[in-house]
C-alpha cells in the first residue's frame, strides 16, 4: 500500500516560479511527501524569469495527488479556458485531501469551479475577481475554508507551506522545517502590502499592470460566463 504523501504543483508556461519553487521546497521536507511537477507533457517549461522547469509527471500519469496546488503568474491568462487543464483540476481536486493555490493559481481554481462557495486568498491586484467565480476574497497570507488553503501573493506561499506542513505532519515538524529554512523574515522595506505602501505606490503598480489586467479580465469573464 502507497502511505506516500503525493503533492502535486501544475507547472506550467510563464508560471512565477517562487508561488511553486517557495511552497516545493518547503513541503519536499514532510516525512512521506513526493513532490510531483504537473503538466501536459514533460518538456521543459519557462518560467516567468527566464528558465525552465522539466515536469515529473504529466497529467495523464499523475497518481491520485493528496495535495494538489495551483500556483499562479503571467500564464494563467491562457489557461484560465482552457479545458484540458480545467478538466485535470476538476478530476485531482474532487479526491485531494486539499485543494490549494498560491498567488493568483485561485482564480485558476475559481475557473475549475473548485472555489464555489469557500473563502480564499489571492494576490491584492487580483482578489477582487475570486467573487467571480463564487469565492469569498479574504486579504490574509494564508486562508483555510475546510480542506482549501491559499496563499497570497508569491512570498506568502512560503507561510502557506509551512502551515500546510503543520496539517500534514504536526506543527512541530513545520517549526522545526522554519528553523531549517531559516524563515526568519526582517524585509529591508515596510511596504509589502497596500495598506503599508500607500496609495501613491499603489497606483503606480497598478498602472504598471493596466494593459496586463485588461487582458486577463476578458479571460475571467469569459471563465465566469461559462461555468
Amino acid at each position: 500500500m502507497d502511505t506516500s504523501i503525493h503533492i502535486g504543483f501544475l507547472l506550467f508556461p510563464q508560471v512565477t516560479q517562487l508561488d511553486l519553487t517557495g511552497p516545493a521546497q518547503v513541503l519536499s521536507r514532510v516525512p512521506g511527501a513526493r513532490v510531483h511537477l504537473l503538466w501536459k507533457d514533460r518538456r521543459p517549461v519557462m518560467t516567468d524569469v527566464g528558465f525552465e522547469i522539466v515536469p515529473t509527471t504529466t497529467f495523464e500519469e499523475c497518481p491520485p495527488l493528496t495535495v494538489l496546488c495551483v500556483p499562479g503568474g503571467f500564464g494563467i491568462d491562457a489557461l484560465l479556458n482552457d479545458e484540458a487543464t480545467l478538466a485535470f483540476l476538476r478530476q485531482q481536486g474532487a479526491s485531494a485531501r486539499y485543494v490549494t493555490s498560491v498567488c493568483t493559481g485561485s482564480l485558476l481554481l475559481g475557473a475549475a469551479g473548485l472555489l464555489q462557495g469557500y473563502r480564499s486568498a489571492c494576490h491584492w491586484m487580483w482578489r477582487h475577481y475570486l467573487p467571480r467565480f463564487g469565492a469569498e476574497p479574504v486579504a490574509e497570507r494564508v486562508v483555510r475554508d475546510r480542506n482549501r488553503l491559499s496563499g497570497g501573493g508569491v512570498t506568502a506561499g512560503i507561510d502557506f507551506g509551512l502551515v500546510l506542513a503543520a496539517e500534514l505532519a504536526g506543527e512541530e515538524v513545520a517549526r522545526r522545517l522554519q528553523l531549517a529554512f531559516e524563515y526568519d523574515p526582517a524585509p529591508p522595506f515596510d511596504c509589502g502590502s497596500p495598506e503599508k505602501a500607500g496609495a501613491a505606490r499603489v497606483a503606480q503598480l497598478v498602472e504598471v499592470q493596466k494593459e496586463r489586467v485588461a487582458r486577463v479580465e476578458v479571460e475571467i469573464d469569459r471563465a465566469a460566463s461559462s461555468r
